[in-house]
């Protein structure tokens, strides 16, 4: 976490600070001056996220009750204007605050990027009845869940799932996968076809008659998203349930990339925090190999070093990232083809940032068992969750990709390309 400096005459100044408040230090710069007094609000109870983790994981606890506790005090309308009760937060504050939850339980985070994914999208688009109402129910502290990807045979930028107009309302059905957070929110956020098979928008009230949420994923990591499956047997949209546009805001792939990008910074440093705990604490020594305790073995405190600053420089990364989306954001007012190579330049940064922060986690979440004992590797201690999990959110959106992408823009000049998701090419042309 990023905390404000401590005067020279403070005991933990003068080298008493609690190895917790230690811990909480020297992450880099806070995105603004205000962000500390804006996080300190959160601070407790991503503590408190933190400290019940390795339970939930082991007993399969959805964070229902957490995720709750943080829309209660706020954090899903920070975005919004102060006059619908957010902080106007900006992109560095948001993600900022991401990577904190994300140290606590990147499951919690992953459940609120559709959440906040929405709520960026609403923010992007111009005022009116439709959008003000759905930021209005934002502000009272609505959650929505994910619901766009499908599983099968799907024609990428088509969906099996279908919102049809019946008189004054509109009927869904169809099976979606991937709905993380779905399970833990009022409305899904959903992507269909219409009966002409033309792109349409919704947002589907849970519970409704007709709709039923699995928690089936059965991921070695991500495990408390509930990013299982959601069933639509007619299930009754009413108007305003419909979104009046097709397409998403202009920046959206790297939003959600990065959003991915602020859980693994997190997990990294929650990995630092508890090596250098188990460290810190361990007294058994290795025969012949080092009469030190691990808190005064080089070697052990060379792979704590490493992991730290493998969390550290992934924060770093992320944040410059998260600039280059705020700039994004405020180019909506240029001229379409200025505005367009603005989005593109943000993408291309996030797509930078993939590969290398993807690399400095995975290696430090395995790494970090280097400077402890077989008993690490115990599942009440938990620690390879960490791994689990930044593996997971790291095949997502396969890297592999991302770096292609940023070659051909470096060599090429060729911009990343508009379509995202998952599914069939659409004919012989596209897989050559």
């Amino acid at each position: 976490m990023t905390t404000t400096a401590l005067s020279s005459d403070t005991p933990a100044a003068a080298g008493y600070a609690p190895r917790a408040a230690i811990a909480d230090r020297a992450w880099g710069d806070a995105p603004s001056a205000r962000y500390s007094a804006i996080a300190e609000r959160f601070r407790p109870v991503f503590a408190a996220i933190r400290a019940g983790a390795p339970e939930r994981e082991q007993t399969h606890r959805l964070p229902q009750a957490e995720l709750h506790r943080l829309r209660d005090l706020g954090l899903t309308r920070l975005r919004l204007p102060r006059e619908l009760g957010g902080e106007d937060l900006t992109l560095p504050e948001l993600f900022s605050l991401l990577i904190e939850l994300s140290e606590g339980d990147p499951n919690v985070t992953n459940a609120l990027r559709s959440h906040f994914g929405l709520t960026e999208e609403l923010l992007e688009q111009p005022a009116g009845e439709w959008r003000d109402g759905w930021l209005a129910r934002i502000a009272a502290g609505a959650l929505t869940g994910s619901g766009f990807s499908e599983v099968g045979d799907n024609t990428l930028g088509q969906h099996s799932t279908t919102v049809v107009r019946q008189g004054d309302h509109y009927v869904v059905n169809g099976t979606k996968f991937y709905t993380t957070g779905s399970l833990l929110s009022e409305w899904i956020h959903i992507s269909a076809s219409t009966e002409q098979g033309e792109p349409i928008g919704a947002l589907v009230p849970f519970p409704s008659e007709g709709l039923e949420i699995v928690d089936d994923w059965d991921g070695f990591g991500q495990q408390l998203s509930a990013s299982g499956t959601a069933r639509f047997d007619n299930v009754v949209l009413q108007a305003d349930h419909v979104k009046p546009y097709a397409g998403r805001f202009g920046y959206s792939v790297g939003f959600y990339q990065l959003v991915h990008l602020a859980e693994l910074s997190g997990i990294g440093r929650a990995a630092s925090r508890e090596l250098a705990e188990r460290v810190a604490a361990r007294k058994r020594v290795y025969g012949g190999r080092s009469n030190a305790r691990s808190s005064e073995d080089p070697q052990v405190l060379e792979v704590v070093g490493r992991v730290r600053a493998a969390a550290h420089a992934a924060g770093v990364i992320t944040l410059d990232a998260a600039r280059a989306l705020e700039r994004a954001h405020h180019a909506k007012h240029l001229p379409p083809e200025q505005r367009q190579a603005v989005y593109d330049e943000a993408e291309i940064e996030v797509s930078q940032a993939v590969t290398t922060v993807t690399d400095l986690i995975l290696d430090a979440t395995a790494r970090l068992f280097d400077a402890l004992g077989a008993s690490s590797a115990q599942r009440s201690q938990a620690l390879d969750r960490h791994w689990r999990n930044a593996r997971t959110i790291s095949s997502h959106n396969p890297r592999i990709y991302h770096t292609r992408i940023v070659g051909d823009f470096a060599v090429n000049g060729t911009p990343p390309p508009v379509r995202a998701g998952v599914g069939l090419p659409p004919g012989p042309a596209a897989v050559a």
